[in-house]
Protein backbone atom coordinates (compact mmCIF):
# COMPACT_ATOMS: atom_id res chain seq x y z
CA UNK A 1 0.00 0.00 0.00
CA UNK A 2 0.99 3.88 0.13
CA UNK A 3 3.92 5.23 2.15
CA UNK A 4 4.36 7.68 4.18
CA UNK A 5 7.19 10.29 3.44
CA UNK A 6 8.65 13.26 5.76
CA UNK A 7 6.54 16.70 5.25
CA UNK A 8 4.45 19.71 7.06
CA UNK A 9 0.80 20.08 7.05
CA UNK A 10 -0.98 23.22 6.73
CA UNK A 11 -0.06 24.38 10.18
CA UNK A 12 3.60 23.72 10.10
CA UNK A 13 3.40 20.86 12.83
CA UNK A 14 5.89 18.36 11.32
CA UNK A 15 2.91 15.98 10.52
CA UNK A 16 4.22 12.86 8.19
CA UNK A 17 2.82 13.54 4.65
CA UNK A 18 1.38 10.93 2.33
CA UNK A 19 3.43 10.17 -0.27
CA UNK A 20 1.83 10.20 -3.90
CA UNK A 21 1.12 7.03 -5.56
CA UNK A 22 -1.49 5.13 -7.36
CA UNK A 23 -1.12 1.41 -5.87
CA UNK A 24 -3.19 -1.04 -7.78
CA UNK A 25 -5.08 -3.27 -5.58
CA UNK A 26 -5.62 -7.12 -6.86
CA UNK A 27 -8.52 -7.48 -9.12
CA UNK A 28 -9.87 -4.26 -7.41
CA UNK A 29 -9.26 -0.32 -7.79
CA UNK A 30 -6.73 1.95 -8.09
CA UNK A 31 -5.78 3.11 -4.78
CA UNK A 32 -4.59 7.05 -5.19
CA UNK A 33 -3.00 8.19 -2.27
CA UNK A 34 -1.14 12.07 -1.78
CA UNK A 35 -4.11 13.90 -2.50
CA UNK A 36 -3.69 13.76 -6.31
CA UNK A 37 -5.88 16.62 -8.01
CA UNK A 38 -8.14 14.50 -10.33
CA UNK A 39 -11.07 15.90 -13.06
CA UNK A 40 -12.40 15.28 -16.27
CA UNK A 41 -10.51 15.87 -19.64
CA UNK A 42 -12.70 15.87 -23.18
CA UNK A 43 -11.10 15.37 -26.28
CA UNK A 44 -12.26 18.37 -28.45
CA UNK A 45 -12.84 17.14 -32.27
CA UNK A 46 -13.55 19.21 -35.24
CA UNK A 47 -15.79 18.62 -37.94
CA UNK A 48 -14.64 15.90 -39.03
CA UNK A 49 -14.15 14.31 -35.59
CA UNK A 50 -10.29 14.97 -35.26
CA UNK A 51 -8.84 15.08 -31.97
CA UNK A 52 -7.67 18.72 -31.25
CA UNK A 53 -7.39 19.69 -27.82
CA UNK A 54 -8.24 18.79 -24.25
CA UNK A 55 -10.88 20.53 -22.67
CA UNK A 56 -11.20 20.38 -18.56
CA UNK A 57 -14.52 19.22 -17.43
CA UNK A 58 -15.57 18.62 -13.89
CA UNK A 59 -13.04 18.66 -10.93
CA UNK A 60 -13.34 16.83 -8.17
CA UNK A 61 -13.41 17.51 -4.45
CA UNK A 62 -9.66 17.41 -3.19
CA UNK A 63 -9.46 14.49 -0.77
CA UNK A 64 -6.13 12.42 0.46
CA UNK A 65 -6.67 9.09 -0.54
CA UNK A 66 -9.62 7.71 -3.39
CA UNK A 67 -10.09 4.40 -4.82
CA UNK A 68 -11.06 4.46 -9.06
CA UNK A 69 -12.93 1.69 -10.75
CA UNK A 70 -10.44 -0.83 -13.02
CA UNK A 71 -13.57 -3.35 -13.36
CA UNK A 72 -15.54 -0.75 -15.69
CA UNK A 73 -19.03 -1.68 -13.49
CA UNK A 74 -19.06 0.62 -10.83
CA UNK A 75 -22.63 2.42 -10.18
CA UNK A 76 -20.53 5.08 -8.69
CA UNK A 77 -17.98 5.94 -11.45
CA UNK A 78 -14.86 6.78 -11.29
CA UNK A 79 -14.93 5.41 -7.99
CA UNK A 80 -14.90 1.87 -7.08
CA UNK A 81 -18.19 1.09 -5.18
CA UNK A 82 -16.96 -2.68 -4.71
CA UNK A 83 -18.47 -4.11 -8.15
CA UNK A 84 -15.24 -5.92 -8.51
CA UNK A 85 -16.05 -8.44 -5.97
CA UNK A 86 -19.39 -9.39 -6.67
CA UNK A 87 -18.61 -10.31 -10.73
CA UNK A 88 -15.32 -11.80 -10.00
CA UNK A 89 -13.00 -9.38 -11.93
CA UNK A 90 -10.14 -10.49 -13.02
CA UNK A 91 -7.21 -7.12 -13.33
CA UNK A 92 -4.45 -9.51 -13.52
CA UNK A 93 -1.43 -7.48 -15.11
CA UNK A 94 -0.39 -8.41 -18.37
CA UNK A 95 1.77 -5.53 -19.39
CA UNK A 96 5.61 -5.90 -20.02
CA UNK A 97 7.84 -4.56 -17.71
CA UNK A 98 10.85 -3.70 -19.60
CA UNK A 99 11.69 0.36 -20.14
CA UNK A 100 9.53 2.47 -22.19
CA UNK A 101 13.07 2.46 -24.49
CA UNK A 102 13.54 -1.08 -24.99
CA UNK A 103 10.18 -1.21 -26.23
CA UNK A 104 9.69 1.47 -28.64
CA UNK A 105 11.07 1.35 -32.28
CA UNK A 106 12.20 4.47 -33.55
CA UNK A 107 11.09 6.86 -36.84
CA UNK A 108 14.04 9.27 -37.21
CA UNK A 109 13.23 12.85 -39.03
CA UNK A 110 15.98 15.27 -39.79
CA UNK A 111 15.46 17.48 -36.70
CA UNK A 112 13.67 15.19 -34.35
CA UNK A 113 13.35 11.74 -33.80
CA UNK A 114 10.29 9.97 -32.57
CA UNK A 115 9.95 6.61 -30.92
CA UNK A 116 6.82 4.66 -30.32
CA UNK A 117 5.69 1.70 -28.11
CA UNK A 118 2.32 0.70 -29.89
CA UNK A 119 1.44 -1.50 -27.14
CA UNK A 120 0.72 2.08 -24.98
CA UNK A 121 -2.06 3.01 -27.38
CA UNK A 122 -4.90 4.66 -25.65
CA UNK A 123 -6.54 5.63 -28.80
CA UNK A 124 -7.10 9.33 -28.46
CA UNK A 125 -6.12 9.71 -31.79
CA UNK A 126 -4.28 13.23 -31.85
CA UNK A 127 -1.39 11.63 -33.66
CA UNK A 128 -4.03 11.30 -37.11
CA UNK A 129 -4.29 14.83 -37.65
CA UNK A 130 -2.40 16.66 -40.62
CA UNK A 131 -1.33 13.72 -42.13
CA UNK A 132 -0.02 11.68 -39.03
CA UNK A 133 2.49 11.85 -36.77
CA UNK A 134 4.94 9.16 -38.15
CA UNK A 135 5.05 11.21 -41.87
CA UNK A 136 5.38 14.49 -40.47
CA UNK A 137 8.13 13.72 -38.45
CA UNK A 138 10.37 13.07 -41.68
CA UNK A 139 9.02 16.99 -42.30
CA UNK A 140 10.74 18.85 -39.29
CA UNK A 141 13.14 20.92 -41.19
CA UNK A 142 10.21 23.39 -40.64
CA UNK A 143 8.93 25.23 -37.87
CA UNK A 144 5.52 24.28 -38.42
CA UNK A 145 5.78 20.63 -38.49
CA UNK A 146 8.28 20.42 -35.28
CA UNK A 147 5.08 22.18 -33.47
CA UNK A 148 2.70 19.94 -35.08
CA UNK A 149 5.17 17.47 -33.90
CA UNK A 150 5.60 18.38 -30.56
CA UNK A 151 1.78 18.75 -29.74
CA UNK A 152 0.49 15.64 -30.84
CA UNK A 153 3.12 14.08 -29.03
CA UNK A 154 2.33 15.50 -26.06
CA UNK A 155 -1.43 14.97 -26.16
CA UNK A 156 0.03 10.80 -26.33
CA UNK A 157 -2.05 10.17 -23.02
CA UNK A 158 -0.79 6.87 -22.78
CA UNK A 159 3.23 8.15 -23.47
CA UNK A 160 3.23 5.60 -26.84
CA UNK A 161 4.66 8.48 -28.72
CA UNK A 162 7.81 10.68 -27.09
CA UNK A 163 9.37 13.43 -29.39
CA UNK A 164 13.30 13.38 -29.28
CA UNK A 165 15.47 16.34 -30.12
CA UNK A 166 18.44 15.19 -32.49
CA UNK A 167 20.76 17.73 -31.12
CA UNK A 168 20.45 17.19 -27.46
CA UNK A 169 18.99 13.37 -27.82
CA UNK A 170 17.05 14.69 -24.83
CA UNK A 171 12.97 13.77 -25.04
CA UNK A 172 10.33 16.97 -25.34
CA UNK A 173 7.82 16.49 -22.98
CA UNK A 174 5.27 17.98 -21.50
CA UNK A 175 5.43 19.88 -17.85
CA UNK A 176 3.03 17.98 -15.95
CA UNK A 177 1.70 18.88 -12.08
CA UNK A 178 1.19 15.09 -10.58
CA UNK A 179 -2.42 14.67 -11.29
CA UNK A 180 -5.05 12.42 -12.81
CA UNK A 181 -6.96 13.14 -15.86
CA UNK A 182 -10.05 11.31 -16.62
CA UNK A 183 -10.26 11.48 -20.64
CA UNK A 184 -13.34 11.38 -22.29
CA UNK A 185 -13.86 10.61 -25.51
CA UNK A 186 -16.04 13.05 -27.77
CA UNK A 187 -16.20 11.57 -30.99
CA UNK A 188 -16.89 7.99 -30.02
CA UNK A 189 -18.75 9.01 -27.30
CA UNK A 190 -17.18 6.41 -24.39
CA UNK A 191 -15.18 7.00 -21.66
CA UNK A 192 -11.18 6.91 -22.20
CA UNK A 193 -8.35 5.72 -19.76
CA UNK A 194 -7.36 7.62 -16.79
CA UNK A 195 -4.49 9.60 -17.98
CA UNK A 196 -1.64 10.09 -15.05
CA UNK A 197 0.42 12.89 -15.09
CA UNK A 198 3.45 13.98 -13.74
CA UNK A 199 5.23 11.35 -12.97
CA UNK A 200 3.15 9.41 -10.47
CA UNK A 201 4.40 6.30 -9.53
CA UNK A 202 2.14 3.10 -10.50
CA UNK A 203 2.30 0.12 -7.77
CA UNK A 204 1.74 -3.39 -8.62
CA UNK A 205 -0.59 -5.13 -6.79
CA UNK A 206 2.42 -7.54 -5.99
CA UNK A 207 4.03 -3.96 -4.41
CA UNK A 208 6.76 -3.48 -7.09
CA UNK A 209 6.33 -0.05 -8.71
CA UNK A 210 6.64 0.54 -12.45
CA UNK A 211 8.87 2.48 -14.61
CA UNK A 212 8.27 6.01 -13.84
CA UNK A 213 7.31 7.61 -16.68
CA UNK A 214 5.83 11.23 -16.97
CA UNK A 215 2.35 10.49 -18.14
CA UNK A 216 0.74 7.06 -18.75
CA UNK A 217 -2.82 5.53 -19.48
CA UNK A 218 -4.26 3.58 -17.00
CA UNK A 219 -7.34 1.18 -18.01
CA UNK A 220 -10.61 1.86 -16.42
CA UNK A 221 -13.03 -0.44 -18.91
CA UNK A 222 -11.40 -3.82 -17.59
CA UNK A 223 -11.34 -4.77 -20.80
CA UNK A 224 -7.64 -4.10 -21.89
CA UNK A 225 -5.41 -7.14 -22.40
CA UNK A 226 -2.45 -4.63 -21.24
CA UNK A 227 -3.03 -4.30 -17.86
CA UNK A 228 -2.76 -2.19 -16.14
CA UNK A 229 -2.79 0.13 -19.19
CA UNK A 230 -5.30 1.16 -21.76
CA UNK A 231 -5.24 -0.81 -25.31
CA UNK A 232 -8.15 1.48 -27.02
CA UNK A 233 -10.32 -1.45 -25.80
CA UNK A 234 -12.96 0.85 -24.34
CA UNK A 235 -13.34 1.93 -28.29
CA UNK A 236 -16.05 0.12 -29.76
CA UNK A 237 -15.30 -1.56 -32.94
Amino acid sequence: MATECTGQDADGQGHMAPEINVAIIKDGPYLVTGGVPLSQQWIVTNADGESLEYQEGQRYAEVAQYALCRCGQSANKPFCDGTHQRIGFDGTETAARQPYLNQAKTIEGPTMYLTDAEPLCAFARFCDVHGRIWNIIQHTVDATAQEIVKHEAAHCPGGRLVVWDRATRRPIEPVFEPSIALIEDTAKEVSGPIWVRGGIPIMSSEGSTYELRNRVALCRCGKSKNKPYCDGSHVPE
